[in-house]
Order: C-alpha cells, then structure tokens, then sequence
C-alpha cells in the first residue's frame, strides 16, 4: 500500500477486522515515502502511520525498503507473529535518479526525452532497453484466463410453506431458511463453506439464527460496511458462499462502489438488502433504500430478486445460495400477507419452484396489467378487488428478478393491455423503467404508467408512508383508473 492512503477509512476498517479475526497469515507492506500526488504527507494530511497500525492491534515493524536482505528478515520475522503484522517500508521516491529522488512531481508523471536517457542511465541501462520493451508492448496483448463463478454445492433443504394464518416478515423467512441451509452443509464434507457476514445488525437482518448454529462460519463485522462488502467478494470469490446481510441504504447505496469491484471481479457475493423502500416506515427518509435496483442495474453482473412474500422469500433464499456469481436479495421490514390463489391456498407454496426471470399470473383480467414487484403484489391484489367493485377487470402479475426480466414472458402475458407497474422503489430506476425499455426496444406501442416512488417518503407507520406516496391499494386503483381514461 501506500503511505498517503493510510488515512482512508476503508484501510482503517480492514485492519481492524484482520486483528479481531486473528488474521496472523496476513503482513502487509506499506511503502512510506512521505510523498502523494498533491505533496507530501504533512502538508496534505498528517498521519501518525506506526500509531494508527499499533492502536488497532497489528505488530508494527520498520525497515530499509530498498535493502532486499531487511524486508525479507522483516517478513520471515513477521510468519512467526501471533498478531497480523505490517512492515513499514522507508524509501525515497525515485531512488537512484538524480532529478527525481524525493520531488513529488514525479509522483504520477514520467520522464521524457533527454530526461528518459539520463535516467535510465543513471539507473544501469541505456535507451535501446526502453525502445525494445515498447515495441514489444505494441505486439499482440497477452490473454489470461477467463474467471467463470462456479455454482455451490449445498443441500438446500426443504422450503417452507408459511399460510395465510401466519404472520411473518420476509426477512424472518429469509433468516429461518438461511439458517436450515447452513446447519444442514455445517462442516459437511463436499459442500461448499459458508460464510455469513454482520455489521452490528445481527437481530434486524435475522442472521443471528445462522450465528448459533454455524458459530465458526460467521464474521461479526461491526460498523464497518466498506471492507465488509469487500471480504465478503473477496470470500465469494475464493469459492466460499458468503452471505453479507445489512439495511438497503448501507449495503447499497453506502458500498456501491465495492459493489461495483465485486461485479468487475466476478465475484458471487449474495447480499442482503433488508429494510428497503418507503416499508421501513418510521425510520424515515435518510434510510428509505428506493435505488437498488437501479443501483445493480448501472453493473453488467448483479441480478436483484425482490421477493413478494414470505414463502417467496424463503424459496428464493434457497435458490440464492446455490446459484453463481452476484446475487442481490431484497426486501422490507414488515410483516406481509401471504399471496394466495384464488382458492385460499399459498400462492408460492407446495410445488411453486422459484425461476430467475419469471413472471407469475397472480390474477387474471382483461381491461388492465398491473406489474408489481416485491410487496406491493400483496397491494396490486388488493387494488384488483377495488376495481372489481367498479366493473374493472385487472389482470395482476409479479416479477421478482427486475434485472432478468423474461421480457417474452411480459409480452405475452401484458398482450394488448395497458400497463401500469408498481413498486416500493425510485419510479424511474425500477421495474417500471426496466418493461418501458422492453416494449420500446421491441417496437410495441403500450400504453404505461409508472407508480413508484416519486420523493423522499415521510417517517411514520409503513402503510400511512405507502398512502402518502399513492402505493396503497386505493392509490394502485386509482393509477388503473387513470390509465384507462
């Protein structure tokens, strides 16, 4: 690493979790030469490197970084340490160049011209060295291999089927199946580790579960999101399924940019998003998580499900830990109905398979499509009942996996019907944006309408934030009303 980075929170955050976790396998080198691209340390952020290292319990050495003998009796000494271990390296930028040692300006910037032949004279070689690497560098490039996630092996256990007695929040499902998984490959030769992270949340995102039963393959994390998201790719991508469950708005919109290297790395990490939408009620506008999908959606590898209801959920979760590469899996904070058909029974119960794409006919109708993602199916239900009693025929269908969307699926299902989409999440990122766009590309003239989330939501009980927003049942039917004037 280097010196003008230690300041970083994200640095700070790994040391941290390498010496709680005992991590002695790890040294890391820091290369300390009092120089950044702006200038040097003092004059752009002082930083007392040895005392920051020291304070979040790493051995702190220090040695000649030129001298090839000092750093290696640095790291053979480091291998026998009962504490993670970093070696400061003391050098001096541009070493051995006389224009260039110690100016900062060379920091980021190469030598040209005379410049380029004084110094590599200077440094043992000769121009012609240089003109033979660059032309080699013109050549063909040279190809690596291509890094394919592979998919788990796991027993995935037998779902549950929650009725319409039970009381259940999607994140209890979740957490309940997520445990029986784990208990079931524990230790279990042939399956593939698990590794569950937390970020002081343990409760809320329904981990602690997983925590009792598999305690050796679970990370408290603290409060430190950025390297939680970071390990738990870095984890995934070592052939680990590595689980990280957190609020929406700090697995999502607080990481996005970790999020973004564990797409550019092809990593499989599944996170978890709880407590997302207007649904977190009372909590109010600073944690309504209402851009995650359009979040993942910017990446070319993240797939989002957004399940409808608890029994959904816990299928869903099941199909999350076997599947490869970056799952996202979303969901609220209250307590739903369960979805059923039209005969009382579970809509997502026994024989329901959860399919990656797939759109469920939750109701038939003939006058109107209404597309819903996540809870508000329960509500696009409910708003079909409404309309029933004025003479409208709504069809109603839910989509859980916006980003794989089986756009024939929608076609054929939506037909020649006006289409109106709903969602807990921003109105224009959403699924609402993800069918325009496939109706668009494939030149078919349908009339929608997007509801969605349209501002920063009030704080209060998760129905009255919902109402507020037009996302009730009467707001859904009155956006079907409007569609069909």
């Amino acid at each position: 690493m280097g010196d003008g980075e230690q300041v970083k929170g994200q640095v700070a955050e790994a040391r941290r979790i390498a010496a709680k976790e005992k991590l002695t396998n790890i040294t890391a080198l820091v290369d300390w030469n009092d120089i950044q691209i702006s200038g040097r340390l003092e004059e752009v952020m002082p930083v007392n490197i040895p005392a920051l290292w020291a304070a979040d319990g790493w051995l702190v050495t220090e040695c000649d970084g030129h001298d090839y003998e000092a750093l290696y009796r640095a790291m053979k000494a480091a291998k026998g340490s009962p504490v993670p271990t970093v070696i400061l390296c003391r050098t001096t930028m541009g070493k051995g160049v006389s224009f260039m040692e110690n100016i900062p300006d060379y920091h980021g910037k190469p030598a040209a011209g005379e410049k380029l032949e004084l110094a590599l004279k200077e440094l043992g070689s000769d121009i012609s060295v240089f003109n033979a690497a660059l032309a080699e560098r013109k050549g063909p490039l040279p190809k690596g291999r291509r890094v394919t996630p592979e998919k788990p092996v796991l027993e995935l256990g037998v779902p549950h089927t929650y009725t319409k007695e039970d009381k259940k929040d999607n994140r209890g499902a979740f957490g309940k199946a997520l445990a029986e998984v784990g208990e079931l490959n524990y230790k279990k030769e042939g399956a593939t580790p698990m590794l569950v992270f937390d970020c002081d949340l343990a409760g809320s995102v329904k981990v602690d579960g997983f925590a009792k039963v598999c305690p050796d393959n679970y990370v408290e994390a603290g409060i430190q999101e950025h390297t939680t998201a970071t390990a738990a790719g870095a984890a995934s991508a070592a052939g680990v399924v590595s689980v990280w469950a957190d609020f929406g708005v700090f697995a999502s919109d607080e990481v996005y940019n970790q999020q973004r290297l564990n797409d550019i790395n092809r990593a499989g990490a599944k996170t978890v998003l709880t407590h997302t939408g207007l649904d977190v009620g009372e909590d109010g506008m600073t944690h309504q998580c209402i851009d995650y999908v359009g979040l993942f959606r910017n990446t070319f590898g993240w797939n989002v499900v957004v399940p409808a209801d608890p029994n959904q959920t816990d299928r869903a979760t099941r199909w999350m830990l076997a599947e490869p590469g970056n799952v996202c899996l979303a969901m609220g904070r209250s307590v739903l109905p369960v979805i059923l058909k039209e005969d009382g029974t579970p809509f997502y119960g026994e024989g329901y398979e959860f399919r990656n794409g797939a759109i469920d006919l939750l109701r038939d109708g003939t006058d109107v499509a209404i597309l819903a993602m996540g809870h508000l199916a329960g509500r696009a239900v409910e708003a079909r009942e409404l309309l029933a009693k004025e003479g409208i025929s709504a069809r109603v269908l839910h989509c859980a996996t916006p980003l794989s969307m089986d756009e024939n699926e929608l076609f054929t299902l939506v037909g020649e019907l006006p289409l109106l989409t709903c969602e807990d999440h921003h109105a224009d990122t959403g699924i609402g944006a993800v069918a325009a766009l496939a109706f668009a590309r494939a030149g078919k003239a349908v009339r929608i309408k997007n509801l969605g989330v349209t501002r920063y939501g009030l704080s209060g009980s998760n129905g009255d934030v919902l109402a507020d927003m037009g996302l009730d049942a009467d707001g859904i039917a009155g956006g079907a009303k409007e569609l069909l004037k």
